[in-house]
């Protein structure tokens, strides 16, 4: 293997597959990322056997082949030099690669890449196309929601439902739950549920180019993987084993009370708020009223702390309904808070018991449930 690329290229590329290198595997090969030539490009990949990330970089090459490198070698070096061109050379009898930048020189002794795992391919067939910045709001709008710990594997996963020309992403930890629906470029002929890493549709969308147009997703027959194709991107996931709980009873049917805020102003009185309700269990509580003839509509945001002190945030609203006083984690307020993106959001609440719901004013396709907390905690 002999090429030469630019070192902003190498350095871009290495960043989109470092985050799949496997940081605390028994196999040494897992610590190295793949390069390889392909069709004339820089073909890189690296995983850590539940993704693959596989990115391709311009190149010029003169000789085939291919090697693994120990990532963060390869990567603290690349991001160290000057913004030049870079010249690779493999000796295959040592498995040691040559790297040359302007005045500096370098060796790197590698693994054969025979010992690095099959990278898979993306299926030119029975593709499922979405619109790129569609599916980049989505997994904002859902991922965060899943559970992070392994206690219930398939909670940690985002469920994933083609059906027609709608997708439906669904997430919950089993104290607020995700929903987001948004329409497909193509028609699926076959309705399919699949339930995908919530870490691994994080770094789909990391690694989303802000040019990308379309993502193309297949799911090869009896492989239980998923690959989002992404142009000079693939990234390819495990996917999450076991039944998905059925979330449709927790979403209300009704509310009684409907309150519109300013996004921006509730996110900030919930930031404010946090800082008292960290040492209790980061609960704080909303009271919405009704306005009349004299005063408007408002919430209070306000968070108590034995220890620190307490704070109070009044914020204008329209309010449709009964008075309510209800509490809430605030922290996962701001979460949801965080990937609204109208100016204004809906709160709709029915009891100070019962769930409350988030939804953007002006914009379908998102709901967000939140369980409520217990007084007095």
């Amino acid at each position: 293997m002999k090429l030469s690329c630019l070192q902003e290229n190498l350095a871009k590329g290495l960043s989109v597959v470092g985050r799949a290198v496997s940081t605390r595997s028994t196999l040494p090969v897992l610590a190295n990322v793949l390069l390889a030539t392909d069709n004339g490009r820089l073909k890189l990949s690296a995983t850590n056997l539940e993704i693959v990330i596989t990115c391709w970089v311009g190149a010029k090459v003169e000789n085939e082949g291919a090697i693994t490198i120990p990532a963060r070698t390869l990567t603290d070096l690349v991001n160290s030099l000057p913004s030049e061109r870079v010249d690779l050379a493999l000796n295959k009898t040592t498995q040691t690669v040559h790297l040359a930048c302007a005045r500096t020189e370098a060796n790197i002794k590698g693994i054969d890449h025979q010992e690095f795992p099959l990278v898979p391919e993306a299926n030119g067939q029975d593709r499922i196309t979405v619109a790129a910045p569609l599916l980049k709001e989505m997994i904002q709008q859902v991922s965060f929601a899943a559970a992070t710990d392994d206690a219930r594997p398939v909670l940690t996963g985002v469920q994933t439902k083609f059906e027609g020309n709608k997708v439906t992403m669904a997430a919950t930890d089993g104290f607020r739950l995700s929903v987001r629906t948004g329409e497909l470029v193509n028609h699926v002929e076959r309705a399919m549920s699949v339930v995908i890493p919530a870490r691994a549709l994080n770094e789909v969308a990391r690694v989303m180019n802000d040019n990308l147009e379309e993502v193309h997703i297949s799911m090869p027959g009896g492989r239980n993987q998923i690959i989002f194709d992404m142009e000079s991107v693939v990234l390819v996931s495990q996917l999450v084993d076991g039944n998905f709980p059925d979330y449709s009873p927790v979403i209300p049917g009704r509310y009684l009370t409907r309150t519109v805020l300013s996004t921006a102003e509730f996110r900030k009185a919930c930031k404010t708020a946090d800082i008292f309700a960290r040492e209790a269990s980061n609960t704080a509580r909303v009271r919405v009223e009704p306005g009349n003839e004299i005063m408007p509509g408002y919430a209070t945001i306000s968070a108590t702390s034995t220890e620190t002190g307490d704070n109070v945030a009044q914020i204008d609203a329209s309010v449709n309904g009964d008075s309510i006083e209800i509490n809430f984690n605030v922290r996962f307020m701001s979460d949801v808070l965080a990937v609204v993106d109208t100016p204004q959001v809906a709160l709709e609440t029915t009891a100070s018991n019962e769930p409350g719901v988030i939804k953007p004013v002006g914009k379908d396709g998102f709901t967000h449930i939140i369980m409520p907390m217990q007084f007095g905690r």
